[in-house]
């Protein structure tokens, strides 16, 4: 036999047993992953005991008794939270009322206070005024003008004083009338008494000196005179008399 001959013989031979070998390492091969696949439980499956208490605790949660537990409580706790936010509300509510009231309050004590100092301010003013007012008004009780030149110039400062009076007006001063009321301290003061039967006991004869009021407020007390009754002679001085005109008559 010859050498080309005994070459082709052994590749038949040993093409054969490569590729039994081949196969047979892939039919383990798949064996062993089949029994591997089979054997060896997947790494995310739950055992039976732990399933059955997943499904023991979820069924208890969800029960009947224990939401209406659980809904029982979140109404308590919106209760309590719905009574802290009215005591909080109440308590905004009173200091609010609490600080308009003082407020009012001060806005009125400021009113009254500048109101106060404002009159103040115009009694004293109007307090040195007055006796210009007096002095106009002796000038024109004693002055008598006998000529054209005087009747000018009293003319002309009466109408001074007619001015003057008008602003005092338009400033809220007024003349009292005291004469033939009864007296009043509050706005009179007695400078002379007079005993008369004219008039009653305690009634104003007489201005002296003319009062002012300044609104409802006493600017100068008028100083008058007042009517006093006449006194009354005793017995013994009518038998006094009485004898001493009998003796005069003898």
């Amino acid at each position: 036999m010859s050498t080309t001959q005994n070459e082709q013989q052994l590749e038949k031979n040993i093409e054969p047993s490569e590729v039994e070998s081949t196969n047979d390492t892939t039919v383990v091969a798949e064996t062993e992953t089949t029994a591997e696949t089979t054997t060896s439980p997947p790494e995310d499956a739950t055992p039976l005991e732990e399933v059955e208490t997943t499904v023991s605790e979820t069924s208890s949660e969800e029960s009947p008794e224990s939401t209406i537990t659980a809904l029982t409580e979140q109404i308590e706790a919106l209760q309590n939270k719905l009574q802290d936010q009215a005591q909080q509300y109440d308590l905004l509510k009173n200091s609010h009322i609490r600080l308009t009231a003082e407020f009012d309050n001060y806005r009125k004590r400021t009113a009254k206070e500048k109101q106060d100092l404002e009159t103040l301010v115009k009694r004293n003013t109007i307090g040195e005024l007055l006796s210009v007012v007096d002095n106009f008004e002796r000038a024109r009780n004693t002055i008598n003008p006998t000529n054209d030149g005087e009747a000018v110039i009293h003319k002309s400062y009466q109408g001074v004083y007619k001015n003057l009076v008008d602003s005092l007006k338009r400033l809220g001063v007024s003349p009292m009338r005291p004469e033939g009321q009864p007296f009043d301290p509050l706005y009179h003061e007695a400078m002379l008494r007079e005993y008369t039967d004219e008039y009653p006991e305690g009634t104003v004869i007489e201005e002296l000196m003319r009062g002012y009021m300044l609104g409802e407020q006493v600017l100068r007390h008028a100083m008058v005179k007042v009517a006093a009754p006449k006194p009354t002679e005793s017995p013994e001085e009518t038998e006094s008399a009485t004898s001493d005109e009998t003796t005069s008559a003898e």
